[in-house]
């Protein structure tokens, strides 16, 4: 078996480590985020992806380092032209990326080429892999996760300027831009008329949703998916479990009886807003012995059932689904931060598939700077390049 080779750096330089030891914070996030994550593992899945998996053939950049400026372009929402720019003059980022301080970064093509051989080897699951990854290593890095999971979606808007695009398609006969994208609902408004009557009016948006579950303790996103602006949200709620029980987040209970029907007592809760209040997902999290503390719709207790009634009644005063309800809000967080300072407002790319790749991205990017603040006490502030702000107790 051949050796594997990368192209060579001068990290182990005079204007490598030893300068940068100099001249970085020592508690600057970048510094932080590229000595304490053990970027190798990546490495290692990402090999196998290219042809002769570095031991022949033209001798490519490290895998990592290649997956570390990608995390620059999405850190600071940068494009991948900017992304270069920003890695050979941004003396912390080169530092993060792997390249000594006399080095230029790869090109900015060479970003293009990486993301398309992950999608053209193995396709979507390749980020999956890599979002995993990222999750094993909090897991390994002693983070602690809580036993309740809240699941919501994120909208965002397509890459299409859609009175151009009608155009085209009207006057020009031509496809849809983005022939994947589709019409959605974010939320419903109620909005008071001229003679006092409440009119309900849909807050529409045209893109994809991406559907995650995340951790209310450690505050970090264990699982995701992506589909059209269309897709109803309680429909996407049996994957998320079941990649959250795939890497043993998602811990199973006991079946206990009360009153006669069988109940989960322990073990991991999740909880949703009403659109999740579906009987199938509660039965589902009972088959798979996981506790349902998902908000449920006013007409669950006030049915004409009064059996139905009293057990939806009682499901509501349990003390689980008291305490994951009231930490429902938590699933906003992320959303947030991530369209207010990662640019997921918008598709980058046109495509579910490159939406998908956003969405893995994103969230890789975010849950990098929760690992870093939980086991560094250092967060991240993306309104100032240069910034770090060291932060007591973790």
């Amino acid at each position: 078996m051949s050796k594997v080779r990368f192209k060579k750096d001068t990290q182990d330089s005079f204007f490598g480590h030893f300068l940068y030891r100099q001249v970085l914070p020592k508690d600057h996030f970048l510094v932080k985020a590229k000595e304490n994550i053990p970027w190798k593992s990546f490495t290692h899945k990402l090999l196998k992806y290219y042809k002769g998996a570095g031991e022949y053939g033209r001798t490519p950049y490290e895998p990592a380092k290649i997956l570390r400026m990608l995390f620059l372009s999405f850190l600071y929402h940068l494009s991948e032209r900017e992304t270069e720019e920003f890695a050979n003059l941004h003396l912390a980022g080169k530092y993060f990326v792997g390249l000594g301080a006399d080095e230029f970064s790869p090109d900015h093509s060479t970003l293009t080429v990486f993301k398309e051989r992950i999608i053209k080897t193995v396709g979507i699951k390749g980020y999956e892999s890599l979002f995993n990854e990222m999750i094993r290593i909090a897991l390994d890095k002693g983070v602690k996760f809580g036993t309740i999971q809240t699941v919501d979606s994120v909208h965002t808007i397509a890459n299409v300027n859609l009175s151009k695009d009608k155009f085209r398609q009207k006057k020009k006969g031509k496809p849809p831009r983005d022939k994947d994208a589709s019409w959605g609902v974010k939320k419903i408004k109620k909005v008071r008329q001229e003679d006092g009557t409440i009119k309900e009016i849909k807050d529409s948006f045209y893109g994809y949703k991406t559907h995650v579950s995340q951790n209310t303790k450690s505050g970090i996103i264990t699982s995701l998916t992506v589909t059209t602006g269309s897709a109803p949200d309680n429909e996407e709620l049996t994957t998320l479990v079941n990649k959250d029980r795939k890497l043993g987040i998602a811990k199973e209970g006991e079946l206990t009886r009360e009153d006669s029907k069988l109940v989960v007592s322990g073990g991991t809760a999740y909880t949703g807003d009403k659109a999740y209040d579906d009987g199938d997902n509660h039965e589902f999290l009972r088959v798979k012995k996981l506790q349902s503390a998902i908000i449920l719709k006013d007409t669950r207790i006030n049915s004409k059932q009064e059996e139905n009634n009293q057990y939806w009644e009682d499901f509501s005063k349990r003390e689980i689904y008291q305490k994951a309800t009231k930490l429902r809000y938590k699933a906003e967080q992320p959303f947030g931060l991530a369209k207010h300072y990662h640019g997921f407002s918008r598709c980058r790319y046109i495509g579910r598939t490159k939406m998908a790749i956003q969405s893995y991205l994103t969230f890789m990017v975010l849950n990098l700077k929760r690992i870093i603040k939980l086991t560094e006490g250092i967060q991240f502030r993306s309104s100032n390049l240069y910034a770090y702000v060291p932060i007591s107790g973790g």
